[in-house]
């Protein structure tokens, strides 16, 4: 198995924890993400340390407080396939969280270098940016959770909403160099869910010098790092595909570069 597919637990942890991926266990400094699943009335509570963190509830409902904030009976959404954007909780670094499922609850603890610098905050589905990106086999469904628009240190979280039959992540793309204004240095991580669960995602992850490129067939639960290079998503004839995507790097930016071998892509007339 390539050393790029982290997969889940058979039995939550402790916390309740089924995925982790942490900046040493990934190699790299900056992303850290977890999900954790509770059932209804446990709880889980942590120092965010010098860490920010971004809760997300991907399904369930819960009561999530913090030093200052507190929030009861936030979610909606009983699966991600119901493409409603979710109820998210920033959390600053200095701080700490507790999350009580008021239902059983699906939760994505996202996480990167913190200063501090913003207070906790509610981020609600009305305060989410929903927009489609792309045009035939190449249109999805992004929420834009907590895009570089947003106040926070480090962290850049959205989650995309794959037709089966398309492809997402498209035309391939990288984000590999500290190199403003052209491009941004940004770790990323995908978290897949897939429906119906028995399907599978395909992911590609490759550089220009193909010191890296492997093609990754990626099952439901389990995520995926991006160190580095392209990285296209494919969702197969049958299968919806979602990701949470957790970014962060030394500069708080999204700017990307197309692989040039197929960036003409984007400039393609489009059939009507």
């Amino acid at each position: 198995m390539s050393e790029l597919i982290v997969k889940p637990a058979a039995q939550p942890g402790p916390e309740g924890t089924v995925l982790a991926v942490t900046p040493a266990s990934a190699g790299w400094e900056y992303v850290g993400f977890e999900v954790v699943r509770l059932e209804e009335g446990q709880s889980l509570r942590r120092e965010t340390g010098d860490q920010e963190v971004c809760l997300v509830l991907l399904s369930g409902k819960a009561d999530v407080s913090t030093k200052q904030e507190a929030w009861h009976g936030i979610g909606q959404r009983m699966s991600v396939f119901e493409k409603t954007p979710p109820y998210s909780v920033y959390v600053p670094s200095g701080d700490h969280y507790e999350v009580k499922a008021v239902t059983p609850l699906e939760l994505a603890v996202c996480a990167a270098p913190g200063k501090g610098g913003y207070p906790a905050r509610l981020i609600a589905p009305q305060q989410v940016g929903v927009e489609t990106r792309g045009y035939g086999n190449l249109e999805r469904q992004i929420h834009n959770i907590l895009p570089e628009q947003e106040p926070a240190d480090s962290l850049l979280v959205v989650e995309v909403f794959t037709p089966n039959g398309h492809w997402s992540s498209y035309p391939p793309h990288k984000h590999d160099r500290d190199a403003p204004p052209d491009e941004s240095l940004l770790e990323e991580t995908y978290y897949f869910r897939v429906e119906p669960e028995q399907g599978f995602a395909v992911q590609r992850v490759y550089t220009d010098d193909r010191s890296l490129d492997e093609t990754l067939v990626v099952k439901n639960g389990e995520a995926v790092l991006v160190p580095r290079g392209y990285h296209p998503v494919s969702a197969p004839p049958g299968y919806e595909v979602y990701y949470l995507n957790v970014m962060a790097g030394p500069t708080r930016t999204w700017k990307f570069h197309n692989d040039p071998d197929h960036a003409w892509i984007m400039t393609k007339p489009r059939e009507v």
